[in-house]
């Protein structure tokens, strides 16, 4: 029988709390719609209290409860739940001393970055990493929790919306590498200072490195000095990439064709070609970074290289899907997970340059936290779809006014106040053929039309 994650004791000693019963549990959760059978529930405070939910996590199968109020069955009783979370996941970390921790923060990229390096750790042994986009203060301490104790290399997503916000997370994870994958106008609206702002805000996860850690920088992004200078600071040992010929994985080419693309590149001036099942440019440094992060944390290149190889685009971030319209197939690209300045253009210019058999077709949503620049943001969007010879745009949002008026009528779809106004609209013009790149932020319902997009054919699946 495989040895528990925590026992009760386990989680009494390590949130200085109280064990009413004996239990053990393998696996941890703050949310009773994902709980497992076997599961610790942290009944969390917040706009919903956990221990509202407590009888739904016995029902189904949580081997006991860590709370702050009296609960019927085993529980660990804790003065505060979120800070045991916290406390919980610091004793996994401790526990699992040899364990090599690396770090992912960035203004786009993190999610995916992440999960190819998690690709990575499984294939040299015993791995464990953030799922989905578990980022924030609450993300992060959880996915330390959820780390077992045998656990040999893991991979942390961190992320930010203010200032302050990544540093005690980073000392909460303490990695041995962590990386930057850019710098971008994203989440500008919360820092007076704009763009500075955010880049001295992602340097703050260098202050968690443990000593002689490696920070990981993007030499192509212009905030590089700044970076570097920071992650000096802290007494990190800086490796580079980018396309420059100094930088310790550099990039030289990148072709891409039929779902994947062939990247040239030299690590350590050492020459390598090899494939990757993407063909998003932005994967061309975005592999550079999962190579030295991987090396960082002692994978082999040859491990490195297969990883890259196998992983493929994750859901809302590039997936594609070919679905049945009428007597033929048109092609999704489902972006909608999240979009920025940065990652738009970048998704505008892969489209542009694949081959189609009919038109290439945008759906944009707003981007958010912009800030007082938002609009200008939006309206700059007509020149790359311009240079990708895009075909038709379709717009939702009151951001994206501002690109729909900068338009030329020949290239205008629809427009519409709502992604969920615009969705039938584009779903009626959609004809076989044609390729339909969907992105926009989260918060801005990017989903609603990929997902009526996905329903417009009984026979839609995914792309071979």
């Amino acid at each position: 029988m495989a040895e528990p994650l925590w026992t009760a004791d386990e989680i009494a000693r390590a949130v200085g709390g109280q064990a009413t019963a004996t239990f053990a549990a393998t696996g941890v959760s703050i949310d009773t719609r994902s709980l497992e059978p076997g599961d610790l529930f942290v009944a969390l405070a917040g706009a919903r209290d956990g221990h509202g939910f407590v009888a739904q996590a016995r029902a189904k199968g949580a081997a006991g409860v860590l709370a702050s109020q009296p609960v019927e069955g085993p529980a660990v009783m804790a003065p505060d739940t979120f800070k045991a979370l916290e406390q919980l996941g610091v004793a996994a970390r401790d526990r699992a001393p040899s364990a090599k921790r690396g770090a992912v923060t960035g203004s786009v990229g993190k999610t995916s970055v992440t999960q190819a390096v998690m690709v990575g750790l499984k294939l040299a042994g015993r791995a464990h990493s953030s799922v989905k986009s578990y980022n924030n203060h609450i993300g992060v301490p959880l996915t330390l929790a959820r780390m077992p104790r045998d656990t040999e290399r893991a991979v942390f997503e961190i992320g930010m919306n203010h200032a302050d916000e990544i540093r005690p997370l980073a000392k909460m994870v303490r990695p041995h590498a962590a990386v930057v994958t850019t710098v971008g106008p994203v989440h500008t609206e919360n820092f007076p200072d704009g763009e500075t702002g955010v880049a001295r805000a992602k340097a703050e996860v260098f202050e968690g490195l443990e000593p002689g850690g490696v920070a990981v920088l993007n030499a192509d992004n212009v905030w590089f000095d700044l970076l570097q200078a920071e992650a000096r600071k802290a007494g990190a040992e800086v490796r580079t990439f980018g396309t420059g010929e100094d930088c310790d994985a550099r990039l030289i080419d990148f072709r891409a064709g039929g779902g994947h693309a062939v990247i040239q590149a030299r690590l350590h001036g050492k020459a390598l070609d090899f494939p990757i099942l993407q063909t998003g440019p932005h994967w061309g440094l975005n592999s550079m970074a999962v190579l030295l992060m991987l090396e960082a944390l002692d994978v082999g290149l040859s491990d490195g290289l297969a990883a890259l190889g196998a992983f493929e685009p994750l859901e809302g971030r590039g997936a594609e899907k070919t679905i049945r319209k009428g007597a033929g197939d048109f092609t999704l690209i489902d972006e909608s997970y999240n979009a920025n300045p940065i990652s738009m253009a970048s998704a505008i210019v892969t489209l542009g340059a694949r081959k189609v058999e009919g038109r290439r077709i945008v759906a944009l949503t707003d981007m958010l936290e912009l800030g007082a620049d938002a609009e200008g943001f939006h309206a700059g969007l007509a020149e790359p779809l311009e240079g990708a010879s895009i075909d038709l745009v379709f717009c939702a949002g009151p951001l994206m006014k501002s690109l729909w008026d900068a338009l030329p009528p020949t290239r205008r779809g629809a427009y519409a106040k709502t992604a969920e106004a615009l969705a039938p609209q584009l779903v009626r013009a959609v004809e076989p053929g044609d390729v339909v790149m969907v992105k926009g932020s989260n918060g801005s319902k990017a989903g609603a039309v990929a997902s009526a997009l996905a329903a417009a054919g009984p026979d839609s699946g995914e792309a071979a």
